[in-house]
């Protein structure tokens, strides 16, 4: 069984549209072909504002799969500490013996985390657009902006987060990257009403987007809310979309933006966005659309992302 550091990780794998397509094909198999996936098992750790979550999937026709350990500890920032962690083990299909640790310290979940954000903007975000939004200034609101820059241009960004001071630290970051204009809003309706498509980012367990901040054409990818408390968009968000996408009804309903959703019409017509990635279903279909996705993360991204790292690891 080998075993590899994040750091080795980090030199073979990286936000680009190769990791994108790995994404986009594993939305595809999830719908296309005969994959086993558990529902995600969740350990709350409340004294110390943290949780664990344990996700993972076989896909037929596979010869390794993915169990992964993930965790997020959102006081951390409080030790200078990244939010999130965990590792992967990849395991072989045939014989169950594990083939190598993935220590990746979160850094693969980050990454297939992203390229889902960008995947749904790929498909239902309007091609062209001049300001992106982002509610949240960690890790996931830097590598969801940075994977949206990947298919889709933009020349604005802006930001609104708990703290000026790390709003400001983000900003100086992200125009030294991108090279685009970083403003930052004193509001989450700000950057919802002057943004084209915007992305949460946050642990919040009360809405921070209200639907009347809604306008034609917007896109909203919601990541946050991947726990039965969590919730990041009003149920009436939902019920004013034209287009509700998510990676798993069942596990949005239990999990994600769906869980509070108040309108049955909107869970009947859900779309899952492996039927849009596989053809079956459309994703934005006119300019003035309103769409939502909302990402809990699956088990199915993990193993392609654990296989698409251990092959270039392995090389």
């Amino acid at each position: 069984m080998k075993l590899f550091a994040k750091e080795e990780m980090e030199k073979v794998v990286h936000l680009d549209k190769e990791v994108i397509d790995v994404v986009e094909k594993a939305f595809t198999d999830l719908v296309k072909k005969e994959v086993q996936m558990p529902p995600i098992m969740r350990i709350d750790i409340p004294e110390y504002n943290g949780e664990v979550d344990i996700k993972s999937a076989y896909i037929a026709g596979y010869d390794s799969f993915a169990v992964k350990l993930s965790s997020g500890f959102f006081d951390n920032y409080k030790f200078g500490l990244p939010s999130a962690s965990g590792m992967m083990l990849l395991l072989s299909s045939e014989t169950g013996i594990p083939q190598a640790v993935l220590a990746d310290n979160g850094y693969l979940t980050e990454m297939r985390t992203a390229a889902a954000g960008a995947v749904a903007a790929k498909h239902l975000a309007r091609e062209h657009i001049n300001t992106a939004g982002v509610i949240g200034t960690g890790a996931q609101a830097r590598y969801q902006v940075k994977a949206l820059k990947l298919v889709r241009d933009f020349d604005r960004l802006l930001v609104y987060g708990r703290t000026h001071e790390k709003a400001e630290k983000y900003k100086d970051e992200m125009e030294r990257e991108l090279g685009i204009e970083v403003t930052i809003s004193r509001t989450a309706e700000e950057v919802v009403k002057a943004s084209d498509v915007v992305i949460t980012t946050t642990p919040a367990t009360d809405p921070v987007i209200k639907a009347e901040w809604l306008h034609p054409g917007l896109h909203i990818t919601a990541m946050g809310s991947d726990a039965e408390h969590k919730q990041e968009l009003e149920s009436s968000v939902l019920e004013k979309a034209d287009v509700f996408v998510c990676d798993v009804v069942a596990q949005s309903i239990r999990l994600g933006e769906l869980r509070a959703c108040n309108s049955q019409r909107v869970i009947d017509e859900a779309i899952e966005m492996g039927e849009i990635t596989a053809g079956s279903k459309k994703g934005r279909s006119s300019e003035n659309q309103i769409t939502i996705c909302d990402l809990t993360g699956t088990g199915v991204q993990d193993t392609a992302i654990a296989r698409y790292a251990y092959e270039r690891l392995t090389k």
